[in-house]
């Protein structure tokens, strides 16, 4: 089958599954975490300031920082999306490795980052809270439900990463002064909204058949080690 086609049919039914399973709509949140986070994260590492960061019970979010026009508000408005497609591929690059407890880790502490420092609103203090609490039950109380809890979240955060991404392109066709980032980079740059909703979801589809490529080889892995 082709890989593409492949990749598209795997997150049309991990979208599927994933809604039927209960209470799942809480952790949609974690693509927007690290949305977030990767606008935070260019700020800083462009000599920005982050003032705040909120994150909202309807999976959006947004960071406030001040960082110099031109360039650089450029790098930090392509954040987002990009570091979001780009943590999701890591997470299934580590599980491919055998190295789930470290992709929970991380996950944890992007959060505890974010909650000590940046969110101040009352539902993403609360997720965050829970995210890292529910990461330590599964890492130190029940380590035998943590890969299975661990293939969960990076299946979701894979699905949300594209369909975050779709629904960007939706918005920049539709309404492109409310476009959210792709606005933001309309705005700095030459090329509408569309264009650059558009570049998004293709980033976000190449990450997602890499990440697949990840897991289909470890899992082949496993299988062929299991028969010896």
């Amino acid at each position: 089958m082709n890989k593409w086609l492949k990749t598209l049919l795997f997150l049309a039914g991990s979208a599927l599954l994933t809604r039927l399973i209960p209470f799942s709509s809480l952790f949609r949140n974690l693509d927007t975490m690290f949305h977030e986070f990767g606008h935070a994260l260019i700020t800083l590492l462009l000599s920005g300031s982050v003032l705040r960061i909120e994150l909202y019970a309807d999976h959006s979010g947004v960071t406030y920082s001040a960082i110099e026009a031109g360039g650089k508000a450029v790098l930090v408005s392509l954040a987002g999306y990009t570091l979001a497609s780009l943590f999701s591929l890591l997470l299934f690059y580590l599980y491919n490795r055998g190295r789930y407890r470290w992709g929970l880790l991380l996950a944890s502490g992007v959060a505890l980052v974010m909650l000590v420092l940046y969110v101040r609103g009352g539902f993403g203090m609360l997720w965050l809270g829970g995210f890292i609490l529910l990461n330590a039950v599964m890492l130190f109380v029940w380590p035998k439900a943590g890969k299975y809890y661990y293939l969960f979240l990076i299946f979701l955060t894979l699905e949300e990463s594209v369909m975050s991404s779709l629904f960007l392109v939706s918005a920049a066709a539709l309404t492109p002064g409310r476009a959210g980032d792709a606005a933001n980079l309309a705005r700095l740059t030459p090329l509408p909204a569309i264009v650059w909703a558009l570049l998004f979801l293709v980033f976000s589809l190449l990450c997602a058949k890499w990440a697949l490529g990840f897991f289909f080889k470890g899992e082949r892995g496993r299988r062929s080690t299991a028969s010896y």
